[in-house]
């Protein structure tokens, strides 16, 4: 499901994810539409603008909190023109399985947008790398001091939600490289090692101080 007050950004998401293979069930316009469609159509994932009718403030982000509330097993993407930490930490909050926080610049890479679609779509996280640097930079004094550059930015791929598969290719690098630099990583920041890649980007997340 989609929500989103411009008819023409809406109009460019419904096309963009049709033809990635997913079904859009409804379309939403301002928060209280978003939350009947939802009752409505019981949609897996939802693509939800922070700010909407009829206030423009918070109320997607609000309305996004409320589904996951009470829908917890709905996947929650939120879109922002800007970067507002405390609205991701919000959503980080409450569920941390299924949700991602996004500028709206990244629906312009349609690849990349897609890849952090189904990631969410899976039970993943997935966050702009603008919010991951700014939680890094929120705690640069501190036990990051003792991570390389190197592994600084496997970190901040970490927290973004990727794979080990994901950072390798992003840093043009093997997978065993990866795989070392992260396990480098836990150990640096004391943090539990864990096989599964969301239950990774939680320990990450939570040392950032973002979700519970």
């Amino acid at each position: 499901m989609i929500a989103e007050d411009s008819v023409l950004l809406r109009i460019g998401l419904v096309k963009v994810v049709e033809m990635a293979g997913f079904e859009v069930v409804a379309e939403a316009g301002d928060a209280p539409e978003l939350l009947a469609a939802v009752e409505e159509h019981r949609p897996e994932l939802v693509v939800v603008d922070v700010r909407m009718p009829p206030g423009f403030t918070d109320e997607g982000v609000r309305a996004a909190l409320s589904i996951r509330r009470h829908r917890p097993d709905t996947a929650v993407l939120i879109l922002s023109q800007y970067v507002e930490e405390r609205y991701a930490a919000d959503l980080l909050a409450t569920n941390t399985s299924g949700v991602g926080y996004l500028l709206k610049q990244r629906v312009a890479d349609v690849e990349e947008f897609i890849e952090a679609l189904r990631r969410v779509a899976d039970g993943g996280t997935a966050l702009d790398p603008q919010v991951v640097a700014q939680l890094l930079v929120r705690r640069a004094s501190d036990p990051l001091e003792r991570l390389t550059a190197r592994e600084r930015d496997v970190l901040a791929l970490m927290a973004e939600g990727r794979s080990n598969a994901g950072i390798a290719a992003q840093l043009v690098v093997s997978e065993s490289a990866v795989a070392k630099h992260i396990n480098n990583i836990l150990a640096k920041l004391d943090l539990p090692k864990a096989d599964a890649d969301h239950r990774r980007v939680l320990a990450v997340l939570h040392f950032l101080g973002v979700g519970g």
